[in-house]
């Protein structure tokens, strides 16, 4: 199970040349994240610490979050991929968007198969019985190989 989380760094620290932040759940509630934040600014070693920049992640599964995302964003996308795993992460390189992301996860999905055969196979079944005497004119290989075109 993944636990995507962000190291949020206070940028007046950093500018001056300390390390100063917290690492946070990125899938906590977006409002305990803001205060989370707040208080590391208000504990700055710096004056007047406003500013703050994402500087790290982990358990992304390979998803690549940038330093200014917003914390929206990141938490829509740490969901994702805590229910999905990798291929939540996998999807959201694909699609432009969180949402289609999310759908395709919700409304495309298939499941796992070892091979298009066995996909093609499945597929056929679940449309409706196949009378035996016509099971063997089936080519559940070539069907598997016209779905992946």
């Amino acid at each position: 199970m993944t636990e995507p989380r962000i190291y949020i760094a206070d940028l007046a620290a950093y500018n001056n040349g300390i390390l100063h932040g917290i690492w946070v759940d990125a899938t906590q509630d977006l409002d305990i994240t803001q205060d989370d934040i707040n208080a590391m600014l208000a504990a700055s070693p710096e004056p007047n610490a406003e500013e703050y920049a994402i500087h790290d992640y982990d358990d992304f599964a390979g998803y690549r979050i940038s330093e200014y995302e917003s914390l929206q964003t990141v938490h829509e996308v740490a969901l994702l991929i805590e229910e999905h795993g990798e291929l939540g992460a996998k999807l959201l390189d694909y699609y432009a968007e969180i949402a289609d992301a999310q759908k395709a996860i919700t409304e495309q999905y298939q499941g796992v198969f070892a091979s298009l055969e066995d996909y093609a196979r499945q597929f056929t079944e679940s449309c409706g019985e196949v009378l035996p005497n016509l099971e063997y004119y089936i080519d559940y290989k070539r069907m598997g190989r016209d779905f992946e075109m």
